[in-house]
């Protein structure tokens, strides 16, 4: 499963409790849509951090990472090129 799959399949079950693909876009804000709070995101970095084996520090946790889909998956992507 790609890494887009595994966040995908994250964020509809865990916040659209859905498993219908159409119910997110990849370029949708998650905050500003209202899918994820701050809390949310604080559950989606611990997720990020167990599933794909990277270390999010606290200066990384912006919307420029976390904010949508495409977001999170070029954010993992660049952090799992640097270990």
């Amino acid at each position: 499963m790609s890494i887009k799959q595994q966040i995908r399949q994250f964020i509809l079950a865990n916040y659209l409790f859905t498993e219908d693909e159409g119910k997110l876009s990849d370029p949708e804000s998650l905050m500003g849509s209202g899918t994820v709070d701050s809390t949310g995101i604080l559950e989606l970095i611990m997720f990020l951090e167990e599933a794909f084996g990277i270390k999010i520090a606290d200066e990384e946790m912006i919307p420029a990472n976390l904010d949508s889909v495409l977001k999170v998956v070029s954010f993992v992507e660049r952090k799992r090129a640097i270990r």
